[in-house]
């Protein structure tokens, strides 16, 4: 089994990240991550950089992006850098097909259960009447153009991920994880067990392609298990 954080924010990518790649490298040692994505709000990694950052270690790191789109944020694996007009996820959806990539919706009911005024979704904002069952919010357009759902994210609430699961599971479509770490902590707290090794974003598109994965949580602490339904 291959562990994997499909969601990791740096210094090198994400302005709003505290990352560094020796912190990153040092905590995967640690807890046992094989690899990790970077999905960086700007982009900013190339090959070289990769290979000056992160050569000398024995963690495999592939890049790519996360993007704001009008249909919430989207993990896109196969895009290293911005293309005009993907902040509509229709044209991304077509961007990433020319490309043989793969979409994953990010934490699509983040806020989704805060009270008032904490309460901004920017899935269901739009929405007059929120939707009050998994089989409602599976109805949203955005899980139609994914190929898979964030089912557990280190930021979010538990009544968050749950849900999101339910989601994934009424529509079977396939469920990762990831961390959304900007920091050192909370990494490997949700991820992405893989049946394969993965060795750069080729195989990684391959073993995602092939459904080979499921999603997990608990890596940091020592004590990873499959991300399944729990009581709330």
């Amino acid at each position: 089994m291959f562990n994997f954080d499909l969601h990791v924010h740096t210094v090198k990518g994400s302005t709003d990240s505290g990352l560094l790649p020796e912190q990153l490298i040092a905590e995967a040692k640690r807890i046992g991550l094989n690899g990790v994505f970077l999905s960086e709000h700007g982009g900013g990694w190339n090959a070289a950089q990769i290979e000056h950052e992160f050569g000398e270690s024995d963690l495999v790191v592939t890049t790519g992006l996360e993007v704001n789109t009008d249909m919430g944020h989207i993990i896109v694996i196969g895009l290293d850098s911005y293309v005009s007009g993907i902040h509509k996820l229709k044209t991304l959806r077509e961007k990433i097909d020319e490309v043989g990539g793969v979409l994953i919706a990010a934490h699509p009911l983040r806020n989704f259960f805060n009270r008032p005024p904490y309460n901004v979704n920017l899935l269901f904002g739009d929405w007059k009447v929120p939707p009050e069952t998994p089989q409602q919010a599976a109805e949203h357009e955005l899980f139609s153009l994914v190929d898979c759902i964030e089912v557990t994210n280190g930021a979010n609430s538990e009544k968050e991920n749950n849900f999101t699961l339910e989601i994934a599971n009424y529509l079977n479509k396939p469920a990762t994880g990831g961390s959304d770490s900007h920091s050192v902590q909370g990494i490997g707290k949700s991820f992405t067990i893989f049946e394969n090794d993965i060795s750069d974003r080729d195989s990684l598109l391959a073993e995602i392609k092939a459904k080979r994965f499921y999603p997990a949580e608990g890596l940091n602490i020592g004590a990873p298990q499959r991300f399944e339904l729990t009581d709330s």
